[in-house]
């Protein structure tokens, strides 16, 4: 359910919701908020609320150090881990100067200014996530170890599968959030999850990978797990994708999957670094099914892009290279840039490479580009690149390309 500021401030009264968390990620897409009380929320609406940007690693430094955060009353949902007497709601939120104008980093300004782009230009694009996470066990002080919660495989189902539980409540509490998971089932690492979501439009989507992000951690805490999203956190098995799904209409009309893959392809490699943003992502590329190539194929999940088998609305391609250490707000305003520059220069389609990129000969592979091998060459490619220049503000490059901290 979509709300009105109006609203908001009729469901807060009525349900004893006494704290509201005005949230927003850093440039590396890490959640981050600030909880007010129910009464401070005509001024939050009215005014924004101050935090202190020099306090946030990318963010403006000590002299221009006030933002504020602005809540979008659509986005409003209870969590519902909180008490039930005086409920905690939550709302995601544009950031400003305190002069009112946008601040450039704001990632989730950047996807809707990308998304509106995309409409003005008669393109309307979906996305969903797949999201993989490994559950470890905890010490006896409860830290974290590296010893997997089960050593059960890929759709394993219980007693071998000891997520399942976790799973469910994962899901129920999505649910319950307004939030609908697709699926979820065990993925073939020892300890491996994974919860998909039906496709919604961009700025949803990434709210929605945010919000996954934290309900998953918060329900392996209260399981006595650690939740861990890093791209390969046991390097003798699989690593953890965010496979990224994207389909676009033009007019209203269904764009057939193939015509997204050129410009995807084009600017695979300088996107990269936004991508698979630290240096554990490199060590899942090229290995367990996570592409090294910048290839396409129907259904083949070796290639970077794979068209699954589907039909009607459910029709896509699926991007195979990202990870969860990705900014959703700036992977998704990438993707549609990338997706649109490849329309717009009518880029032809390239061949299907239609084998197995981890079995082939290596004579096969020579013509075909590779994605970066490493973080140093995904900077790079990215410091090089004018449609990244173009589409980027240069405080989020700096940063990824580690001249800002």
């Amino acid at each position: 359910m979509k709300y009105t500021q109006e609203e908001v401030m009729q469901y807060v009264e009525e349900e004893d919701v006494k704290f509201i968390r005005m949230a927003f990620c850093d440039i590396h897409g890490r959640a981050r908020n600030v909880a007010v009380m129910a009464d401070e929320l005509p001024r939050a609406f009215t005014h924004g609320v101050a935090f202190d940007a020099s306090a946030i690693p990318g963010f403006d430094g000590e002299v221009r150090s006030d933002l504020l955060l602005h809540p979008e009353p659509s986005t409003l949902t209870e969590l519902p881990w909180r008490p039930h007497t005086g409920r905690v709601a939550h709302m995601f939120c544009d950031i400003t100067h305190p002069d009112g104008t946008p601040y450039a980093a704001d990632s989730r300004r950047i996807l809707r200014d990308a998304a509106e782009y995309a409409e003005r230009l008669g393109y309307a694009f979906s996305f969903g996530s797949e999201m993989e996470f490994y559950l470890f066990k905890l010490d006896e002080r409860g830290n974290p170890t590296k010893e997997p919660y089960d050593r059960a495989g890929y759709m394993d189902v219980a007693p071998e599968d000891k997520g399942e539980n976790v799973r469910r409540e994962i899901c129920l509490t999505l649910e319950q959030m307004g939030i609908r998971p697709e699926s979820s089932h065990h993925e073939s690492g020892p300890g491996q999850n994974e919860i998909d979501f039906r496709y919604s439009e961009p700025l949803t989507a990434a709210d929605h990978a945010i919000l996954l992000r934290s309900v998953v951690k918060t329900i392996a805490a209260q399981s006595g797990l650690l939740a861990d999203f890093s791209p390969r956190p046991l390097p003798e098995h699989d690593g953890s994708g965010m496979h990224i799904n994207i389909s676009a209409k033009k007019d209203g009309g269904e764009l057939p999957p193939t015509a997204l893959i050129p410009g995807l392809m084009e600017r695979a490699a300088e996107m990269t670094v936004f991508l698979n943003p630290c240096e554990n992502s490199y060590e899942r590329l090229g290995r367990d099914k996570a592409p090294a190539y910048v290839t396409w194929s129907e259904q083949n999940r070796s290639q970077l892009i794979r068209v699954p088998a589907a039909t009607g609305e459910f029709r896509r391609v699926e991007l195979r290279s990202p990870d969860s250490m990705a900014n959703p707000y700036l992977a998704y305003a990438l993707l549609i840039y990338a997706c649109l520059d490849g329309i717009q220069r009518r880029l032809p389609l390239p061949p299907s490479a239609d084998f197995n990129t981890f079995l082939a000969e290596a004579s096969l592979l020579e013509g075909y580009r590779k994605l970066p091998a490493s973080l140093a060459e995904a900077i790079r490619l990215a410091e090089s690149s004018e449609f990244i220049r173009e589409k980027l503000p240069a405080a989020v490059i700096d940063v990824y390309c580690g001249r800002k901290a």
